[in-house]
């Protein structure tokens, strides 16, 4: 990992791999930078940045008033502009994808194009509570075989069918550390507070934001048992930009590991649109 230095003087951490078109990677919420470790092998020909958030991986912890949307656009293009990059297209993971959306509103000059994965202008509420009800808690598993299976018993709940075991203990790595006293999240617990605070005040309409991505190569990849990004959101995304590449993923939840054969397939069309 390699470091910069955010507006405020945080010390973010980064990953720079590969030689072609520029592709900052950005994760979901609590997640980091192994979000694309499943992707990344499949990616050729292109620059593969990714970006641990303020509070997240190997970053570091800010004030919690800092962990917004808003704030970590400014971080990402920060780290562009450390890394002498004018424009890159956003491979957009949930929260990631709310970033791209945020600096295609206010600094469209900088985007090359933008890969929503399985996020929209409309959260379902759903899907919402759920990420309250575990955010900023370490697991109660105290080792990773034990979190594993844990996963694999909620994620077949929330629609994710015919994964391996073998995936959940790669995901649980990425998303948990070994301590002495049982596994420990890789973020601020002080995230919930973020997020708490951010649902008291009411919700803005983010349709103006998606479509500023408009006439950028823009592609959507959907988990079809999304909880986040329900069928409705989806068909309005759709009519708004008709040319909007998209796939649906099967014995998908929120959200695909991007690995899958219909999202590799979207990935690599959107991917040539900008070459």
């Amino acid at each position: 990992m390699q470091n910069f230095t955010a507006r405020d003087g945080l010390t973010l951490a980064y990953r720079d791999e590969g030689e072609g078109l520029p592709v900052l990677a950005l994760s979901g919420l609590t997640r980091n930078s192994d979000d694309f470790n499943f992707v990344a092998p499949y990616l050729s020909r292109i620059r593969l940045i990714r970006m641990d958030y303020r509070g997240r991986g190997a970053s570091d912890w800010g004030p919690h008033q800092t962990y917004t949307v808003p704030q970590e656009a400014d971080d990402a293009l920060m780290l562009l502009d450390h890394l002498g990059i004018d424009r890159a297209a956003i491979l957009g993971t949930s929260r990631g994808g709310l970033i791209a959306m945020g600096i295609a509103a206010a600094a469209k000059d900088r985007l090359l194009g933008a890969c929503l994965n399985d996020i929209g202008p409309v959260i379902d509420p759903r899907g919402l509570d759920y990420i309250k009800g575990f955010l900023g808690r370490r697991p109660s598993a105290r080792f990773f075989k034990d979190a594993a299976e844990g996963r694999a018993q909620i994620m077949e709940e929330s629609g994710f069918h015919n994964v391996p075991m073998e995936r959940w203990e790669a995901e649980v790595r990425h998303l948990f550390t070994q301590t002495e006293t049982g596994l420990q999240i890789r973020y601020d617990p002080a995230l919930r507070d973020a997020i708490i605070e951010s649902g008291a005040q009411p919700a803005p309409d983010l349709w103006p934001y998606f479509d500023a991505l408009n006439d950028l190569p823009l592609a959507l990849i959907h988990g079809e048992n999304s909880d986040i990004l329900i069928d409705e959101t989806v068909d309005e995304m759709r009519r708004r930009n008709p040319d909007l590449r998209y796939g649906r993923v099967t014995d998908r939840g929120h959200v695909p590991f991007l690995d899958e054969p219909k999202a590799l397939e979207v990935i690599h069309d959107w991917l040539e649109d900008m070459r």
